[in-house]
């Protein structure tokens, strides 16, 4: 099962819970500080939303596609990598209160994209969405270099 994901920043996490489980009529899969997430079934989305007071709300944080497997994420890389893409990979990353495989690539206008599985569930110390980033930002907001390409800078946008 693969789904798209868009992850969105928001001023105020709970306001922005109750207006996304009435619009998708579902109820969150995954809630802690300043995070929630949804696995809507129809249409098939994987909704995150990161609360970010220094954001604008509603700007796009980042955008991905959830896939079952790691044989998957490394088939998405190989395949990238074969198109000219340039692409960073992550594996065993806890980001989003969660472990991950995932490998990352930009887009023509410099969105960032990942597609990624989950491994297992993970606790965040301090709500921070990220524990294991050198530079101590927020999960998703650094990522690594791009093989071939430049630094990858801040791609919360």
């Amino acid at each position: 099962m693969s789904r798209v994901q868009l992850a969105l920043n928001v001023a105020d996490l709970d306001q922005a819970v109750v207006f996304y489980s009435k619009l998708f009529a579902t109820e969150p899969a995954k809630v802690r500080p300043g995070y929630a997430n949804f696995a809507v079934a129809d249409p098939p989305l994987k909704l995150v939303l990161i609360e970010d007071a220094t954001k604008v709300p509603g700007t796009l944080n980042h955008l991905g596609v959830e896939v079952a497997s790691t044989d998957e994420v490394t088939a998405a890389q190989v395949r990238l990598a074969a198109g000219g893409l340039a692409t960073a990979v992550e594996e065993q990353t806890e980001c989003c209160y969660a472990l991950q495989d995932k490998v990352w690539v930009d887009g023509p206008g410099g969105e960032p994209w990942e597609i990624y599985t989950v491994l297992a569930d993970a606790d965040m110390p301090d709500g921070q969405l990220r524990a294991a980033n050198p530079s101590g930002a927020a999960c998703c907001a650094t990522r690594p270099d791009l093989a071939g390409g430049t630094p990858a800078a801040n791609t919360c946008g």
